[in-house]
């Protein structure tokens, strides 16, 4: 039982890794959007709408994730991203125009919006219901400590030259190149496999998860996708989907994305230093991280 959990655990933070990449790069753009301003004569309007690129990215990666995950299954999809990841970190931190910037930028967004989507659904996948929550959380545990990462590299490479922005756009490479790689030992859901008629394979990757209950694990998953589907907007639902809604919306009108992007400058607008104000986000990542652990 051990091994198993610790199995799943293993795949569970391998697919997590997507949420660190998300964080990432939502955050690393606070280290380098001042030079973006400077290096390419940009408007106030202008520089929101170049900043904001990825998020504009993240809404067309998370509503359009899902087809793809279902037709090709949820381990291609996320190689496309971990790749996805690289040619924005790369493509941006080398773009020489506002419109190649915005170009790689968006293409971020899109990996960012859709391992938003495709991560969660694999490791529940993966997942026996008694770890299944735990299991999941640990995307969001994730990019609550990509977005750390994003701060300390910012803080890290401020003064490694004029183009210290570049090395802080292309440092998020890494990590996506790392999770292609790791990829490669994680199995397909048994989901998608059951979804496209290959029962054997499923019940194999089911053997991994819980050797004693393949065949009863593989029997639900028919039987789940056999049920009758009742309507997600259907009238008792309603209730809960107002509130998820609610609260997703209310967390994007609190302005954290604001924070997230300017978060250097606006502590250099108190007073502090160019170099404290690129500490303070690392500090408040620190603290945020802690309360994620404790919480």
């Amino acid at each position: 039982m051990r091994n198993k959990h610790a199995r799943i655990f293993r795949w569970s933070v391998i697919l997590a890794l997507g949420g660190f990449l998300f964080g990432f790069d939502t955050a690393v753009i606070s280290g380098v959007e001042k030079n973006i301003q400077v290096l390419f004569h940009l408007s106030p309007l202008w520089h929101g709408f170049t900043i904001s690129s990825a998020l504009i990215g993240t809404i067309v990666g998370a509503l359009f994730s899902g087809k793809p995950a279902d037709k090709y299954g949820r381990r291609p999809v996320l190689f496309v991203l971990a790749v996805l990841f690289v040619i924005s970190a790369v493509g941006s931190a080398l773009a020489t125009t506002v419109g190649a910037f915005i170009f790689y930028r968006f293409l971020g967004g899109i990996a960012v919006g859709a391992s938003s989507v495709a991560a969660p659904m694999y490791i529940s996948e993966i997942s026996p219901a008694a770890v299944r929550g735990r299991m999941t959380a640990l995307f969001q545990f994730n990019v609550i400590f990509g977005i750390l990462g994003a701060y300390i590299a910012n803080y890290a490479l401020r003064s490694v030259g004029d183009d210290a922005w570049r090395w802080m756009l292309a440092v998020g490479g890494l990590p996506a190149v790392a999770w292609f790689f790791l990829l490669l030992g994680v199995p397909e859901s048994p989901r998608f496999l059951v979804s496209i008629h290959k029962r054997e394979k499923a019940k194999q990757v089911l053997a991994r998860i819980d050797p004693g209950n393949a065949e009863e694990q593989l029997h639900h998953i028919y039987a789940s996708m056999t049920s009758t589907r009742e309507k997600l907007f259907a009238g008792k639902y309603a209730k809960p989907v107002t509130i998820a809604f609610l609260v997703a919306m209310f967390n994007q009108l609190s302005g954290i994305n604001a924070i997230l992007y300017y978060a250097p400058r606006i502590f250099e607008l108190t007073g502090l230093s160019s170099s404290a104000s690129m500490l303070q986000p690392v500090m408040i990542g620190l603290i945020n991280g802690i309360f994620t652990i404790l919480g």
